[in-house]
């Protein structure tokens, strides 16, 4: 598989530099509640490892609508309202969501593992062999912004 992978819709283009720096499938309830999903496959890339050809183009709104002042903005197109991206008001990752944001699922990179699971929540905890964290995995580290 190739790190660059190309996604985005018919008014903006996005493209990956490099290899993801996390990759998982998500349990939270914002991603549940932005997608629609029980679970989202999502992928950190460091801020400048996504490229956007039309940033102008893009439409910003808080991705999470509890924390409306917090780091990550969801970028849909202003034109058609195609999700592209989230962005990091603090300049350290950009985010995709592949299934939701124009790329290609067979080519982009499975997920290693689930984050956010709450057994609260009844779900029942997955078993597909892939590690399971309530959080990010104990060694991610947020990158430098850009």
């Amino acid at each position: 598989m190739s790190d660059k992978l190309e996604g985005g819709c018919a008014h903006i283009h996005t493209r990956t530099e490099h290899a993801p720096i996390d990759n998982h499938t998500c349990h939270c309830s914002v991603c549940k509640s932005v997608t629609g999903q029980p679970t989202t496959h999502v992928a950190f890339y460091n801020y400048k490892d996504v490229a956007v050809d039309n940033e102008d183009g893009l439409k910003r709104q808080p991705f999470n609508a509890k924390n409306p002042d917090g780091p990550l903005e969801l970028c849909t197109c202003a034109e058609c309202g195609q999700p592209i991206m989230l962005d990091d008001k603090q300049r350290r990752i950009r985010v995709i969501v592949p299934n939701l944001m124009g790329y290609d699922t067979g080519a982009f990179p499975a997920a290693t593992y689930h984050a956010f699971y709450d057994p609260a929540t009844g779900v029942p905890k997955p078993n597909d062999g892939r590690p399971v964290e309530a959080a990010l995995r104990p060694e991610f580290a947020w990158p430098e912004p850009a």
